[in-house]
């Protein structure tokens, strides 16, 4: 797995679903990129000017929504991933 540095974290991004509630499935083409994913990992905070590291908002299991085009996609066996900066993270889902 990857280990964050900073105030990076890595979200393994959560597909929203391909079919309608009326039964229509959604081509790819069509789908918006999604903004929803599951972090995974969490670096150990940014360093402020005092040398000291600042607490990071999340932790591995929260759910978050992110910047629509925030972070890096990598694909890790087959699975999608996306390296952010906690800034991205837009909100924890409760």
């Amino acid at each position: 797995m990857i280990k964050p540095l900073g105030d990076r974290i890595v979200i393994k991004v959560i597909e929203d679903t391909e079919q309608t509630s009326g039964g229509i499935f959604i081509p790819d083409s069509a789908k918006e990129k999604p903004q929803k994913g599951e972090v995974v990992a969490v670096g150990l905070g940014k360093m402020n000017d005092k040398g000291e590291r600042e607490p990071m908002d999340v932790k591995v299991g929260d759910i978050v929504l992110y910047a629509k085009y925030a972070g890096t996609d990598i694909k890790i066996d087959g699975t999608e991933y996306k390296i952010l900066s906690v800034k991205d993270a837009l909100g924890i889902l409760e």
